[in-house]
């Protein structure tokens, strides 16, 4: 009786348990059937669209370049005294050769009245040598003197010659060193701040007595990568290649030329220094001022243009999203150029809908659909709406396009 007791309740929780299973079975299968409902009944995002068009696109190389003058001088002496005059004042304009500074020169003045003694002395011993050796001449005509007396005479006058032309040499000599008395501009510029006044001892080659700039014309330099480089070669032998310089803050636009192209790349940084010149006479342009410099460098004909604000930066480089059949398609692009809010790219076809607003909330294969910039809805929306569609099936405010699927 136990036996048969113990087997009836075997059977019992048997039973019971392919009976818990099939049940959880069932349950695990409808799951993975509602999951594909799940999926497609998953809301659409509103997003923006505008279409890739094919168009020629202007290359235009863009930089921030740095304004340098063509030449900026120190002014120093080239003799040890001290400075008695200023002939400038700061900022004045000063053209090449214009007197700056004058310096106390009662020193090679002296030397200079000396010198000039020299020459006069021995000037008048070259006239009596030569007195002597015509004297000399005419008594050896007589045979009165020997012609070893003769020639004596002329070497004493040959001598007194060579004496002169030193003579005057150590006269020019003392006249540049006094020259250097007064300081002269050496070139064309703009005086900067004034370190010397009257009363200032300066050394000679190590005093700054003042900076001139050069400020029209003037370069700007500027930084472009390597890539560029052919272009830039090409447009530094055309005479036209124009640059243009705008100024910050809403300041004036200046058109220049192509000036020059370094020798080297910049390994560091892989970009070829570039400059540019520009006229300024108005002095616009300042030394050391940033601006905004812009260089036409070419078309590519027959590109696909996008917006730069439809691609998206991911880890594997960037891509966009294309609409096709109000879905999301994730399409990887390459950016051939840029130019403001426009980038040239291969990767879309032209006339596809790459989407603009909304793309930070899309997933590959997410169902979208389209919304106006205004947040109107537009009117194929309302026409998607099948007849007899409730109100409240209509897309919110600020959507636009068909209705999500359900």
């Amino acid at each position: 009786m136990k036996l048969l007791l113990a087997q009836l309740a075997l059977c019992t929780a048997f039973l019971v348990g392919c009976s818990g299973k099939s049940e959880g079975t069932q349950a695990a299968a409808d799951g993975a059937a509602s999951a594909p409902r799940r999926a497609a009944s998953a809301p659409a995002v509103p997003v923006t669209t505008v279409p890739a068009r094919q168009q020629d696109f202007v290359v235009v190389l863009q930089a921030i370049g740095t304004a340098a003058p063509i030449s900026s001088v120190d002014v120093k002496a080239q003799v040890t005294s001290v400075a008695t005059r200023a002939h400038v004042k700061e900022g004045q304009f000063v053209r090449a050769g214009d007197l700056l500074f004058t310096l106390d020169s009662r020193s090679d003045e002296a030397n200079v009245a000396k010198m000039r003694a020299q020459v006069a002395k021995d000037e008048a011993a070259l006239a009596d040598a030569r007195r002597q050796l015509a004297r000399s001449r005419e008594l050896l005509a007589q045979n009165f003197v020997s012609q070893g007396a003769v020639d004596a005479n002329q070497t004493t006058v040959e001598s007194q010659v060579a004496s002169v032309e030193g003579d005057r040499a150590a006269l020019n000599a003392a006249q540049v060193a006094l020259s250097y008395a007064k300081v002269t501009a050496p070139s064309s510029g703009r005086v900067g701040a004034v370190t010397v006044y009257p009363g200032t001892a300066v050394q000679a080659n190590q005093t700054t007595l003042v900076t001139i700039t050069r400020l029209d014309p003037i370069d700007v330099s500027f930084s472009l990568p390597q890539r560029y480089l052919g272009s830039l070669l090409a447009a530094l032998k055309d005479s036209r290649a124009a640059v243009v310089a705008r100024l910050p803050e809403g300041g004036a636009e200046l058109t220049g030329r192509l000036q020059f192209v370094d020798s080297a790349i910049d390994a560091g940084s892989g970009t070829v220094k570039v400059k540019a010149r520009f006229d300024n006479r108005a002095s616009r342009l300042w030394p050391g001022a940033f601006v905004n410099v812009a260089m036409d460098s070419g078309t590519l004909k027959d590109a696909i243009v996008i917006p730069l604000g439809t691609i998206i930066q991911s880890v594997r480089g960037p891509i966009v999203y294309v609409v096709e059949q109000d879905r999301a398609v994730l399409r990887p692009v390459k950016v051939l150029e840029s130019r403001g809010d426009d980038a040239a790219v291969t990767g879309v076809r032209n006339g596809e809908l790459v989407v603009l607003d909304g793309r930070q909330n899309l997933r590959p294969d997410s169902p979208v659909f389209e919304r106006s910039r205004e947040g109107a809805v537009k009117p194929a929306a309302a026409a998607s709406m099948g007849a007899g569609a409730k109100p409240s099936d209509a897309p919110r405010a600020g959507s636009l396009g068909r209705a999500p699927t359900r």
